[in-house]
């Protein structure tokens, strides 16, 4: 009786990409609270700290997209 053949093993996956290395930049950019620890500018009448908060939501989304399109196969 004739053994199977072995099954080729998949390709380890490696998740080494550089690109990963932007995702930092949306979780320290809102650690460096000198960069928005101040009223002004106001901008629709909201002082800056509220609008940058929102501004890292979008530099998080827009780093996350651009990795996700960058390393996937």
């Amino acid at each position: 009786m004739a053994e199977p053949e072995a099954e080729a093993a998949p390709a380890p996956r490696s998740d080494r990409s550089p690109w990963n290395w932007l995702l930092v930049v949306p979780i320290v950019l809102p650690l460096l609270t000198p960069l928005f620890n101040f009223d002004s500018p106001r901008l629709l009448g909201f002082p800056a700290f509220y609008w940058l908060q929102f501004a890292f939501i979008l530099v998080g989304v827009a780093a996350t997209s651009l990795v996700y399109a960058r390393t996937k196969k």
